[in-house]
């Protein structure tokens, strides 16, 4: 089995071997991954992070060794990019932008250096809505993860990440992780609150905040009115989206 890393801004995991398929996801700076299958111009790769699948172009994949993996794996000290953007500088001393959320724990082994702000190891529950607001207003993408265009799921998983905790990819997959609350009083801030669409399947998720309000993705990262029923947008005069289930992660 061959093993890579990000050494690009952002690579797009695609659900076919061609360009203009599907987005599943996106592999930010430093994330590394299994290559699980090696073709001509494509290869299909398993991510570290949340074992999330998908095809890249062989043109945007950096090999590394299973050792340098193994220690990449094993490293307690996983820093992430802690301004919206940010660079690194190669060891050409070219510079190439990051984005929030970039790992940078891996710039040794790509020979990179940086020197802007980052974070590392578990931060307090209390700063989650701290990093969430960083994304205030960030459009939405299917299948992204970063302030130019995320996903509701990649936006938790980011604003987790960039906080030492790991969710996983999909809406659904994340929904199985942590703990059950029975009654949104029960909830803290930084909890998840998962809904769902007319065939009960979990398609949505958000972070609650304090006072009955919930920061999540709905044409763009917004805040709305959460309650029993679900999402309320005052907007629209109207709920936007059926809660199922509020999840303590953390």
């Amino acid at each position: 089995m061959q093993y890579g890393i990000c050494a690009l801004s952002i690579v797009p995991i695609r659900s076919a071997t061609d360009h203009s398929s599907e987005m599943v996801s996106q592999i930010l700076y430093g994330e590394h991954f299994k290559i699980l299958v090696q073709r001509k111009s494509w290869s299909q790769i398993r991510m570290a992070l949340d074992g999330c699948e998908g095809w890249v172009s062989n043109e945007q994949i950096f090999t590394i060794t299973e050792q340098e993996y193994q220690e990449i794996e094993k490293s307690e000290n996983k820093k992430c990019v802690s301004d919206l953007v940010s660079y690194i500088e190669t060891e050409n001393n070219i510079l190439i932008p990051i984005v929030l959320g970039a790992t940078i724990n891996t710039v040794t082994i790509l020979k990179h250096t940086y020197e802007g702000y980052s974070t590392f190891s578990e931060s307090s529950k209390s700063n989650l809505i701290n990093t969430a607001l960083l994304y205030l207003n960030a459009p939405y993408l299917w299948g992204g993860r970063t302030p130019f265009g995320l996903d509701c799921s990649g936006f938790t998983q980011m604003v987790y990440k960039i906080n030492g905790y790991n969710l996983l990819r999909k809406a659904g997959e994340q929904a199985t992780q942590g703990t059950a609350l029975s009654f949104i009083e029960e909830s803290e801030v930084g909890d998840l609150a998962f809904f769902d669409n007319s065939e009960g399947t979990i398609d949505h998720v958000g972070i609650i905040m304090g006072d009955n309000y919930i920061i999540h993705v709905y044409g763009k990262v917004r805040i709305d009115r959460l309650d029993h029923t679900g999402i309320f947008n005052t907007e629209l005069g109207n709920y936007t989206h059926k809660l199922r289930v509020i999840k303590k992660i953390v």
